[in-house]
């Protein structure tokens, strides 16, 4: 991604503009199997905390990553239960029962806010397993992480009509079908992984804005390390956040950032 002109300018400011930055609710990261090789644990934990992070939300394909990082910086680090033991499941998880016995057992193990992020699409999220997943997650008050297409989410919110669902990347979806979505489904709200159409050089796409000022309490931002080369990135995709919301009035602003997430889920872990 080619770093916005205003981006430049705020890293050019130095430690007084550092002082004042805003905090971010990262709501999207992987740190799987192959990440600590290229990014060790000490390493990534030092980028979330120099990044800015008030929190972030974490799975990982397996889940000892997520929690190598939750042990190392619980202060920060939310635990999210993926379906997948490798990365090869993403393709498969919807019709293998052998991934619920998988995070059945994980469940014992630790607490998680949530499941996900987790991909399906269409008439699939009426297969058993992912209905199983819906069940598991209402029946344990956690959210579902939904990369999918719209259709995906009506048909979960068929089968519980209460289920929370943080639809990843905003469904890659327009505007104002998006838009239209969250009239539709209150329980329903949004990360921006991956997504640059909403912002370019520190100004918002007008379509987007007024998306985002109707329901400013409805949104997320996140990064999406699904390499683990993406790391790297973490730092630069949090300064960009930044530069773009302060597009936007201070308070939708402040409540994207951070504090839908840590309204919505930061105490999603409590201890016994």
């Amino acid at each position: 991604m080619r770093i916005p002109l205003v981006l430049l300018a705020l890293l050019a400011a130095g430690p007084a503009a550092a002082q004042e930055r805003l905090l971010i609710f990262d709501a999207h990261l992987h740190y799987s199997h192959d990440a600590p090789a290229v990014v060790p644990p000490e390493r990534a934990v030092a980028i979330l905390r120099a990044a800015g992070l008030k929190r972030a939300m974490v799975s990982s394909s397996d889940d000892e990553g997520t929690q190598t990082l939750a042990r190392l910086a619980p202060d920060i680090v939310i635990p999210v239960l993926r379906p997948y033991r490798t990365r090869a499941d993403l393709s498969t998880w919807v019709r293998d029962p052998g991934v619920l016995a998988y995070m059945e057992a994980r469940l014992a193990r630790f607490r998680y806010a949530g499941f996900g992020e987790f991909h399906v699409y269409g008439a699939d999220a009426d297969l058993p397993v992912v209905r199983t997943l819906v069940q598991m997650a209402k029946a344990r008050g956690m959210f579902l992480h939904l990369h999918g297409d719209a259709d995906a989410v009506e048909r979960v919110l068929r089968q519980d009509p209460d289920a929370r669902i943080l639809w990843a990347h905003s469904g890659f979806d327009r505007p104002e079908n998006v838009r239209a979505m969250l009239e539709r489904h209150t329980n329903l709200v949004c990360d921006l992984a991956f997504r640059s159409d909403h912002a370019r050089d520190g100004k918002v796409d007008e379509a987007w804005r007024a998306v985002f000022l109707a329901h400013p309490d409805r949104f997320l931002v996140g990064t999406d390390t699904f390499t683990p080369e993406r790391w790297h990135y973490v730092e630069t995709h949090a300064a960009w956040s930044r530069a773009w919301l302060a597009d936007l009035p201070a308070d939708a602003a402040a409540r994207i950032a951070w504090q839908n997430g840590e309204r919505l889920f930061g105490n999603a872990i409590r201890a016994d």
